[in-house]
């Protein structure tokens, strides 16, 4: 019989990425089938990000936005990428209810522990975090999660390649953020 959950109460592996790959499928099927685009790669929200900041600043500076050629060639709309983004945070939100995971922390322990409980430390840290990460999906022509989910279902030479540096990087980050004070 299969658990669905693990003795810590995770999600199973193996059935939350049978979901995944379900959810792989099921957005293939609405971004090429029901939006009638023809795609050559169908995950992937880094240019959502992007849009996003250019709504933000089209409120502080929209002759900037308007002059911009970023902004003139890919246009800010709202489309399947910007509402998958507002998904993932909403089916996130839920699936950490229903596993009673759930819960509200300014800091999470691990970096307590590495770097103290300051609130304002953590924030500067994500952020800064955050641009190195976008300018990591940038130069990649996509995010993780495009290259790891979208580009591996279709094989592609380039997520591959994509996905292996991503690993190896985050392995010797992490390495270098939270174990070298074992050393």
């Amino acid at each position: 019989m299969i658990k669905w959950k693990t003795k810590d109460g995770a999600w199973n592996p193996y059935i939350a990425g049978a979901l995944v790959g379900v959810m792989a499928v099921a957005a293939v099927l609405a971004t090429s089938k029901l939006t009638d685009t023809k795609k050559s790669h169908y995950l992937g929200t880094s240019t959502t990000f992007v849009r996003t900041a250019g709504f933000m600043e089209k409120v502080v500076a929209p002759t900037h936005v308007s002059t911009n050629d970023y902004f003139t060639k890919t246009k800010i709309k709202v489309d399947w990428q910007f509402m998958l983004v507002v998904g993932i945070f909403f089916g996130a939100l839920a699936s950490s209810i229903a596993d009673h995971s759930f819960k509200l922390e300014t800091v999470p322990p691990t970096w307590a522990e590495r770097f103290g409980g300051s609130t304002r430390k953590r924030a500067i840290g994500g952020f800064l975090g955050g641009i190195v990460a976008m300018m990591g999906a940038r130069l990649a022509d996509g995010c993780p999660s495009g290259h790891g989910l979208g580009g591996m279902m279709q094989l592609t030479v380039s997520s591959l390649f994509a996905l292996a540096l991503f690993f190896s990087v985050g392995v010797v980050v992490a390495w270098l953020v939270y174990d070298r004070r074992r050393s």
